[in-house]
């Protein structure tokens, strides 16, 4: 960590989020993914309480159809950083018949996350919920406040939400409300893989190009994996590929690739005019999916 001074606004802001939380609720948790979004959001907490250590959890909602490199890169960086991680996983609701496994072409455990978390904030009593999701996503991204408060059952409205000028953030929450809070929001995908190169971050290897066991569907890059459904007549390729996104690999897409640099792939989104949410086959399912999503309670 630098004592620099810092003339990166987008920083600024995240880091005063980030001061803000810890001064306004008493029971803060980080999502961590293991994904570039998550980890900017692990050394902001970091220079927001230098030379402290991140004063709350990190938690992840274990699909159990993770990518093996994500779910190792995410137990290196909690070791190295000494601080909690929660896991809580979504097999445990399947088992416990709160949520039903889906089956066929487009199956996905992705949609399933929201029962465990919601369990899991209740079985913690957090109160405030710290996640990467980004403006420039999704549209119904676009919507959401810093502060965005979830109801006792964990549901967002989005004709309720609070107004937040001059960077006044309010806090203030019901009994059996929480907060689900977005330091990053007017960040961009490009923000955030500068921002990586700038700090010299480590990231998982499957952001960088690899060659893959993959098969198409729809236009689409898959992994070929028990996790992944796959048609007797889809043919797999070992190709030259990465990852714009890390998630669920039953609903998380590759694309074509030859960056192994970081400043290869900042010149790849660059360049590139298709949204890093068009690898995420659970965004496509209808032109609301995410927000009916987020009114359900997801992240």
């Amino acid at each position: 960590m630098t004592d620099k001074l810092n003339v990166n606004p987008l920083e600024n802001e995240a880091i005063h989020i980030f001061r803000e939380v810890a001064s306004q609720f008493e029971r803060p948790v980080l999502l961590f993914s293991g994904g570039k979004d998550s980890i900017t959001l692990v050394r902001l907490a970091q220079k927001a309480f230098h030379p402290a250590k991140i004063p709350f959890p990190l938690m992840h909602i274990d699909t159990g159809h993770n990518f093996p490199e994500t779910i190792e890169f995410r137990d290196r960086l909690v070791e190295e950083l000494g601080v909690e991680l929660i896991v809580r996983n979504v097999q445990d609701s399947i088992d416990e018949g709160k949520v039903v496994e889906e089956s066929g072409r487009y199956s996905s455990r992705n949609i399933l996350q929201t029962t465990t978390l919601l369990d899991a904030i209740e079985e913690f009593k957090f109160d405030a919920c710290i996640g990467g999701a980004r403006r420039d996503e999704e549209k119904a991204r676009a919507k959401e406040r810093i502060f965005s408060v979830r109801d006792d059952f964990g549901q967002w409205d989005e004709k309720n939400q609070r107004p937040e000028l001059f960077d006044m953030l309010n806090g203030e929450i019901e009994i059996g409300q929480n907060v689900r809070v977005f330091p990053i929001s007017n960040w961009t995908e490009l923000d955030v893989w500068s921002y990586i190169e700038a700090e010299d971050l480590e990231i998982p290897s499957i952001y960088f190009a690899h060659k893959r066991d993959t098969f198409v569907r729809d236009g689409l890059i898959w992994t070929s994996s028990e996790h992944v459904y796959k048609d007797d007549e889809e043919i797999v390729d070992n190709r030259w590929v990465r990852f714009r996104t890390v998630g669920d690999m039953s609903c998380t897409a590759a694309v074509l690739s030859k960056a192994t640099t970081i400043s290869e792939v900042v010149a790849e989104i660059r360049d590139s005019k298709i949204s890093e949410r068009g690898a995420r086959i659970d965004d496509k399912r209808s032109e609301a999916a995410m927000e009916k999503r987020k009114q359900q309670g997801y992240f």
